[in-house]
């Protein structure tokens, strides 16, 4: 039992009575952080909580209500985040969408969700929403520059007013795909599920509100939700945004964040990164580094190693005061396994288990699953 603002006790089954939580445990603790024109920019967790509240009455205002979805097509960023957590706050759900997905495929989507509520991130998005011709009841963004915007269309920070009456829908996130028959299958994630997972993470992980994590990947993955967007509520940590995906590395190695939630892709594209910048094979400088991270027991080797190759490259990668480097979903590469743990990293595997399912003639609906044709379980 936890107690919360309002004086009352209760276990909180939400990701929004999570944030209600930690306002009320810490309000005046950092909760995320966004780098921006060079700068990190820093919201506390009563500002966090003060603008899912303002958002989820802005949406109220407009219609949100009930089991209504959110569309949120962005890069990860603070205000997307807190769009999720305002459609959530209402019992509403978020599909989050990557942008980076072709944008012929994603229109066709768009198309056949035919969404009343979007969060755009910018020009980009929009101009992508505007193509598929569709014409939402709202759609809001964070990112105004060179946007004129059209009917329908506002401004993130002036849609922020009023507030919301909380309230707890079953299905927090929602993710789309296409099958192998090339129908669209969707898959939901429940509060309930992703309280279970982020409690079983924080507790294995030994997670507490002094860690440091960094929101690289775009959010639209049941993983990062599990994994990230659940134990950051549940263990009242900060979460940091990088200021752009091509500024991401140079972001973690800036912050140096404690708690690492890679896939393969990620852990992949670091290991290729500092493969392209080792000295030849054959040179002195390389016979030190293999010798460095060999897997070998030495005093000489565990000190010298450390101070003179480990510590660096831990360093460049932006690992420096990694101790939960985690990995969700496929299994990493031998080398690239083997090249981590002699740097010391021990990257630990949380399975993401996602099913999509093909379609059937009498779909079984339940929380935490999915219906071929995008309707909501009953």
């Amino acid at each position: 039992m936890v107690r919360f603002a309002d004086g009352g006790e209760r276990v909180p089954a939400s990701l929004p009575e999570w944030l209600q939580w930690q306002a009320h445990r810490q309000g005046e603790g950092i909760a995320l952080r966004h780098k921006r024109l060079g700068i990190w920019q820093a919201r506390n967790w009563a500002q966090v909580d003060a603008e899912v509240r303002g958002l989820a009455g802005a949406l109220q205002v407009r219609g949100f209500a009930g089991d209504a979805q959110l569309v949120v097509l962005s890069r990860p960023r603070p205000e997307a985040l807190l769009a999720a957590l305002a459609a959530q706050w209402l019992g509403g759900s978020a599909a989050l969408l990557d942008p980076l997905e072709p944008a012929a495929g994603q229109q066709e989507l768009l198309r056949e969700l035919q969404p009343d509520f979007v969060f755009a991130e910018g020009l980009e998005e929009l101009e992508r929403l505007r193509g598929a011709g569709v014409a939402p009841r709202l759609a809001f963004y964070a990112d105004a520059r060179g946007v004129k915007a059209q009917a329908g269309e506002q401004d993130y920070a002036r849609l922020l007013a009023g507030s919301g009456a909380a309230q707890t829908g079953r299905c927090a996130f929602a993710f789309y795909r296409r099958g192998a028959d090339g129908r669209r299958e969707r898959q939901q994630i429940s509060h309930a599920e992703l309280l279970r997972e982020g409690r079983r993470l924080v507790q294995a992980e030994q997670l507490g509100a002094d860690e440091e994590a960094l929101a690289a990947r775009a959010f639209a993955a049941g993983g990062q939700a599990r994994y990230l967007l659940a134990p950051w509520l549940i263990a009242g940590f900060r979460l940091s945004f990088p200021e752009s995906l091509a500024t991401r590395d140079n972001d973690r190695r800036e912050l140096g964040p404690t708690l690492v939630a890679g896939t393969r892709e990620t852990y992949g594209r670091l290991y290729a990164q500092v493969q392209a910048r080792l000295p030849p094979p054959g040179s002195a400088q390389r016979r030190l580094v293999d010798w460095a991270l060999a897997r070998r027991p030495g005093l000489l080797r565990q000190v010298l190693g450390h101070w003179l190759v480990r510590r660096p490259l831990r360093d460049v990668l932006g690992f420096s005061r990694t101790r939960a480097p985690l990995l969700v979903g496929e299994p990493l590469p031998q080398d690239v396994q083997a090249f981590f743990a002699g740097l010391g990293v021990t990257v630990r595997a949380w399975p993401d288990p996602a099913e999509w399912h093909r379609p059937s003639a009498h779909p079984a609906p339940a929380v935490g699953g999915w219906l071929a044709d995008g309707s909501q379980p009953a």
